[in-house]
């Protein structure tokens, strides 16, 4: 599957941009080796290590900070990147986050809420892009030969709630805009698919591709964050994990403000053309 980088340099190609333009900061050479196959220039850095961002950035560039993993340290960590733009005076920093920003009221939008801060601080012309879920996410298409042996799809997100994702195409799509057009400095997209749907439409849909009945199952905080811990997850991830499907079922991530269909000047995928594809061999 690819992720957002490898989506994002499909379409920086697509425009013409040649891959030499585009520069990929990664922690080691052998994570970026197949952007340096390509011809991408690659910066090695490490966001522990604040000194080896310096020679990253010039005045003229547009960067884009794809947020990191490490949950609970990310703001720190993207410090090093914002300090290092700031330094080199860049002429935008696009930060993608989540959706609802600074009014996302769970846990894992922590670390974006002061990332945010920390860009707005910094001075920088910025956008942000704040995106739903990826309709790629772990817990959703990319599960699907678990969902279909067990027949269920198991959350604690109550029926009925609905969340309105996109697929990692489409937001790249959006940031590559972002980045090659004008109009969209100092400005906050909240980016998602034109259609939120519900786990039982999601079940319902599986179940029409495959032909095998598939139903949402749900169970409560305390059952998901159990399963969660028992299938391996660190007890403080499973956690946030939960804290997203309550998110989900106070409707955290259902409006569909329409600035993603917008900025990508087409519809979003549907739900079906990613199971579609989910499910091709």
């Amino acid at each position: 599957m690819q992720g957002l980088r490898e989506h994002l340099l499909a379409h920086a190609a697509d425009r013409g941009v040649p891959a030499d333009a585009v520069t990929a900061v990664a922690r080691s050479r052998e994570k970026a080796a197949d952007l340096a196959a390509k011809g991408v220039r690659v910066h090695v850095a490490d966001y522990d290590r604040p000194e080896t961002f310096a020679g990253a950035f010039g005045p003229e560039d547009r960067v884009l900070l794809i947020s990191g993993t490490d949950v609970g340290r990310r703001a720190a960590q993207h410090a090093a990147v914002i300090d290092a733009a700031a330094d080199a005076g860049v002429a935008q920093l696009a930060y993608v986050g989540v959706f609802g920003g600074p009014e996302a009221g769970f846990r894992l939008a922590d670390d974006h809420r002061e990332t945010e801060k920390l860009v707005l601080a910094s001075g920088l012309p910025y956008t942000f892009l704040r995106n739903n879920w990826y309709t790629e996410a772990p817990a959703f298409t990319p599960d699907l030969p678990r969902i279909l042996e067990r027949g269920a799809v198991v959350n604690a997100v109550t029926p009925g709630s609905r969340l309105a994702t996109a697929p990692r195409a489409d937001y790249a799509a959006a940031a590559a805009v972002v980045l090659r057009t004008e109009g969209h400095l100092n400005t906050a997209y909240e980016l998602g698919g034109d259609t939120a749907w519900t786990f039982d439409e999601f079940a319902e849909e599986v179940s029409r591709q495959t032909g095998k009945k598939v139903v949402h199952t749900f169970v409560t905080p305390a059952e998901q964050q159990a399963a969660l811990v028992a299938a391996g997850l660190p007890e403080a991830l499973a956690e946030i994990l939960v804290d997203v499907d309550v998110a989900i079922s106070r409707g955290a991530l259902a409006a569909t403000p329409g600035d993603l269909s917008r900025l990508i000047g087409r519809p979003t995928t549907p739900l079906a053309t990613t199971v579609a594809a989910a499910l091709a061999p």
